[in-house]
């Protein structure tokens, strides 16, 4: 879009970058009346997959949905991809996409070693991320409120969960 931006445009741009104070005016009038110029994109086609070698996340999610959501939540749950290459960095065990309304649960716990109620803990998380509205923050949107805190208490083996999580994923 901005390939066909005018001087005074492109100017506002790089004084806003470098000020962070100034109102883009322009920039945002030139977004507004060059809109229809940006793709849509499709999104990518979801592959569900919930069955893993040792744990069903859809038995797993039926479950926790009934004894904890009333069977409110609407989300779809499915394994992420198993991915080499992320294996070291920090690693990241569940995600709930709001947009999509999907639940990822990392491939890392599909495994004998994993407790049973651990990764319901990780999906109850999610769960409750698919069921919670979103609280303001100063600095935007906070994911994590203390109700969403206290409701993740909640879960049953919360203590447990955490207690494994620090000896195994954090150690």
């Amino acid at each position: 879009m901005f390939l066909n931006a005018g001087p005074d445009v492109l100017d506002e741009i790089c004084i806003f970058i470098k000020r962070r104070k100034n109102p883009i005016l322009k920039v945002r009038e030139f977004i507004l009346r060059n809109q229809s110029s940006i793709d849509e994109r499709k999104p990518r086609s979801l592959n569900i997959k919930s069955t893993g070698r040792y744990y069903n996340l859809l038995d797993l999610f039926t479950a926790l949905n009934t004894e904890y959501f009333s069977g409110t939540v609407t989300a779809s749950i499915t394994w992420g991809k198993k991915n080499p290459r992320r294996a070291v960095r920090k690693r990241k065990l569940g995600s709930f996409q709001r947009d999509r309304n999907i639940i990822r649960i990392n491939p890392v716990l599909d495994s004998s070693s994993v407790p049973r109620y651990f990764i319901e803990f990780v999906v109850y998380h999610e769960m409750l991320h698919a069921a919670a509205s979103f609280e303001r923050s100063a600095g935007g949107q906070r994911v994590h409120s203390r109700e969403f805190k206290r409701r993740e208490r909640d879960f049953k083996c919360y203590e447990q969960a955490l207690a494994w999580e620090r000896s195994t994923w954090r150690a």
